[in-house]
């Protein structure tokens, strides 16, 4: 399935704060996790992330810094702050608030 990318792109800010409330991640890996947990139906590129995890740094949503991994290659890992919990929760909130509506009009038309 392709999603369109409008849906994609809403969608970026909330699967990053919840992927870092659960531990640190780099870039890459937060590629895999997000093609993983979608079932390879959201596969995002760099070009798509980077830019979104700058503009939540910039936010103070999360944080970031650099490390050399033991494969001796420098990361920069990204982690969430007090601010990106609570605004993973408000985004969680309308997310939820959608899929509910959503599902309610589509129980009714099935």
């Amino acid at each position: 399935m392709t999603l369109s990318k409008d849906l994609v792109a809403a969608s970026a800010n909330p699967l990053i704060l919840s992927i870092l409330s659960q531990g640190e991640s780099y870039g890459y890996a937060i590629l895999l996790k997000v093609k993983e947990i979608s079932g390879g139906d959201i596969a995002w590129t760099d070009g798509m992330l980077y830019p979104v995890l700058h503009r939540l740094e910039r936010k103070g949503l999360i944080r970031a810094e650099w490390r050399t991994a033991e494969s001796g290659r420098r990361r920069k890992y990204y982690s969430i702050t007090a601010p990106g919990l609570a605004q993973m929760e408000r985004e969680r909130a309308q997310w939820m608030s959608v899929h509910t509506a959503l599902a309610r009009m589509w129980e009714d038309t099935a």
